[in-house]
């Protein structure tokens, strides 16, 4: 199979009209924190009894094509000694990988970062090829000041992930482009969606540069919201500014667009999706989801680290990738989440 050909294989199933992307690629301190606030002690076998248990959740490859992985995650087996990637493509959810290496500050652009881990980027993926990742994630993060992002940081960022992307399509993965503008701050939805056109505008046209090919790729971009100290919009306001943003930058050669739920509760998170997907917004890429808490955290609350709550937990998470699915497709209500 031609590389062009295992990257659009890869694409077709990824990118449906009820499918997300469960992100499960939280580092060691990230998950350290979210399991310490349930109660739960971060210990390697924790978190693998953890992750095996919501990729074994009957049915859930219904709601959930493709998972990304911590690198921990990619060698751990199941109870029955199954390799979780193995576990996952059982399901018909595509194994992936976070193969950035966190990020630090930018010189020359106080407030900025950058991510490091292009070095040896190469090598890496295609031993986690072999391991099974069929697609891989790289996230740049951007705040929001009076001055930030500077235009250094768009560029240096932007740069970041354009040579990422080339990198994984020229073996056969399909990259994931992840800008991340953060919701810290007490800026407006106005002064978001400013933000987010700057970040995008960069991206694309380093995507350009580089010849990344867009219909073998997927953005996961931040959603338009306010700042999370300046209040709450509405999920059509939501809806309303996130794709006007979209429409001045993505081209509609994108296949699919994953949203990063970025601090949003569970069920906000559902509801903003929902908003996005419904049929008089006409936009030309399939709206998606890649969640990370907004899916797991009540499956998370659910577990609290005992293994005789494994019923309730994949219950709760198999919930929340089922009203997201309805969301995917415009049809999910407070009243359906009530019921459910």
């Amino acid at each position: 199979m031609s590389t062009a050909a295992e990257l659009q294989k890869t694409i077709d199933e990824m990118i449906d009209g009820e499918r997300g992307i469960l992100a499960a690629d939280e580092s060691s301190g990230t998950i350290e924190k979210r399991l310490k606030a349930v109660g739960i002690e971060s210990t390697e076998e924790n978190r693998r009894w953890y992750r095996s248990m919501l990729l074994s959740t009957t049915e859930v490859g219904r709601y959930i094509c493709g998972v990304i992985f911590y690198e921990e995650t990619m060698t751990q087996k199941d109870d029955k000694g199954t390799p979780l990637p193995e576990l996952a493509a059982s399901q018909g959810i595509i194994p992936g990988i976070k193969v950035d290496k966190g990020k630090g500050p930018l010189p020359g652009a106080p407030g900025d970062m950058i991510t490091y881990g292009l070095d040896g980027l190469e090598e890496r993926l295609t031993h986690y090829k072999s391991l099974g990742a069929r697609f891989a994630k790289w996230r740049e993060v951007y705040p929001i000041t009076d001055h930030n992002p500077t235009p250094l940081g768009l560029t240096a960022n932007a740069e970041m992930l354009a040579r990422y992307a080339a990198v994984c399509q020229s073996l056969g993965i399909v990259p994931i482009v992840e800008p991340e503008v953060l919701i810290d701050g007490n800026h407006s939805i106005e002064r978001s969606a400013e933000v987010n056109e700057q970040v995008l505008n960069a991206v694309f046209s380093a995507l350009r540069q580089h010849g990344v090919t867009l219909e073998h790729m997927i953005l996961k971009p931040s959603m338009v919201t306010p700042g999370k100290e300046a209040g709450k919009s509405s999920p059509e306001e939501v809806a309303a500014m996130t794709l006007r943003t979209l429409k001045r930058c993505v081209p509609p050669a994108v296949p699919g667009i994953n949203f990063l739920s970025g601090g949003q509760t569970p069920e906000e998170a559902t509801a903003n999706l929902n908003a996005l997907n419904q049929p008089e917004n006409g936009a030309p890429w399939k709206l998606g989801m890649s969640y990370g808490r907004a899916l797991q955290e009540p499956a998370m609350a659910a577990w609290a680290g005992d293994t005789a709550n494994k019923a309730l937990a994949q219950q709760a998470f198999l919930k929340r990738a089922r009203l997201n699915s309805l969301a995917k497709k415009g049809q999910y209500t407070a009243e359906k989440e009530a019921a459910d």
